[in-house]
């Protein structure tokens, strides 16, 4: 007998019958689902928890330490603690609520225009409570329900706050405190640089800073960490004037970069590149120029746009021109450590899992920043919308190509950029030393 006529004959001695099978795999299923139930009945039950807010006690607790007509804590405490004056808070909460340029209302506006009351009747959180859950997280660092016992909001709604007024900030004032310059501003600038600095043409310094993030994807870590960082870091490229204005903010290219990666990939010069830029002509030791220029550090390219200082100068001129140059390229490091000192937030890792909401929290604090400059009266130029340009006439494809090729060559030519710090040279060198108002 074959070996398939043996297999044969044993299936059709033992076949299985289907209904016994079905009645066997029920009672499998029975046992394993009274064993589940069995199991599920000795668990404990976790009721969910409710923590009682009193939203009016805190409410009136904030009015009537900061916003009473004779408020607990003086002007001097409240800008202490909010790092703004109350006027320049009451407006932004004023613009905020009062918002209606866009219908329907964007959802980060509505967030502040909650009901009186919510489903059960119970009063609900106002503005002045939600922007001052943000404001102190911005300013303080603190985490979300740091502020519970006192303004009575749990985390997630603190998180929430927090991400709504960045967004509320960047949409109302980014065209105006973070906005392209104009002529005049050009021209107020460039004449406070030449009398403090002595530097002629000076536009500010440039220069990059690093901020931790704390919770980095760890798919993402390998691109945003830096060797002699240790850590992933995100970098914000930004431009300082003397008044600590920051002119320009560029924050978020992604990849290990530093200074030069980071140059290239914002929009610092694409007004020169397009031939668009402001004039500024000026004359340095009998030579005439018509582009200005930031100072920068040792890593920037030699464009004729940057002015470096020598690494190791080798006479009185080019000592003294390093001692100036690097003097006046401290407008840079006074506004970062202004910055990070006024928002604390700054100064720890950023918690946020997205990029987009780090980036606001950054652009916040740099216009929040910058608000405070001209709340202080020491902004050198003033800031008028009427004066910001009209949109540019358009250019046919053929034209912007040719103006970008062009001009890219004048930007990078190292030519220019030497023979302007070579005139500068000369021109500190025959300047007295008291020339700099420190």
């Amino acid at each position: 007998m074959s070996s398939s006529e043996d297999s044969f004959s044993y299936m059709s001695k033992y076949t299985i019958d289907a209904e016994m099978l079905n009645t066997f795999v029920n009672i499998i299923e029975d046992e394993e689902a009274g064993a589940e139930s069995s199991r599920m009945a000795d668990r404990p039950k976790i009721p969910r928890r409710t923590i009682t807010r009193n939203h009016v006690e805190a409410s009136t607790r904030l009015y009537n330490h900061y916003f009473a007509p004779q408020p607990v804590y003086p002007a001097d405490y409240f800008r202490r603690r909010f790092r703004m004056p109350k006027e320049m808070f009451l407006r932004i909460v004023n613009d905020i609520y009062n918002f209606d340029a866009v219908q329907p209302l964007p959802p980060h506006f509505a967030f502040f225009h909650n009901a009186p009351t919510d489903a059960v009747g119970r009063p609900t959180l106002n503005i002045f409570q939600k922007c001052t859950s943000a404001i102190r997280q911005l300013a303080y660092g603190s985490t979300a329900d740091q502020l519970d016992e006192y303004l009575e909001m749990g985390a997630q709604t603190s998180a929430d706050s927090l991400n709504a007024l960045c967004k509320c900030v960047v949409q109302l004032y980014h065209t105006e405190f973070l906005r392209e310059p104009t002529q005049e501003d050009v021209n107020h600038v460039t004449a406070k640089h030449e009398a403090v600095h002595g530097f002629p043409g000076m536009l500010g310094s440039v220069d990059c800073m690093h901020w931790a993030w704390r919770n980095c994807p760890t798919a993402w870590q390998g691109q945003y960490t830096r060797g002699d960082k240790g850590h992933q870091t995100i970098m914000l490229e930004a431009v300082a004037l003397y008044d600590l204005w920051l002119w320009h903010a560029c924050f978020g290219p992604a990849g290990s970069n530093n200074d030069i990666n980071v140059l290239n990939e914002s929009d610092l010069f694409d007004q020169l590149l397009q031939d668009r830029a402001l004039a500024v002509n000026f004359t340095v030791n009998g030579q005439q120029f018509t582009k200005g220029y930031y100072l920068a550090d040792g890593i920037y390219p030699e464009w004729a746009t940057l002015v470096k200082s020598f690494k190791c100068p080798m006479d009185p001129k080019t000592s003294k021109f390093k001692r100036f140059q690097e003097s006046a390229r401290k407008d840079m490091e006074r506004a970062y450590g202004v910055l990070q000192g006024r928002w604390r937030i700054l100064q720890q890792g950023a918690r946020p899992l997205t990029i987009n909401k780090i980036k606001r929290i950054v652009y916040s604090c740099v216009l929040l920043h910058n608000m405070v400059v001209k709340y202080n009266g020491r902004a050198i130029s003033p800031l008028d919308l009427e004066l910001i340009p009209d949109n540019p006439q358009t250019r046919s494809w053929d034209e912007r190509v040719d103006i970008q090729l062009r001009m890219t060559g004048e930007l990078r030519d190292r030519a220019t950029h030497n023979r302007l710090r070579g005139a500068l040279v000369e021109h500190i060198w025959n300047l007295p030393e008291n020339q700099r108002e420190r």
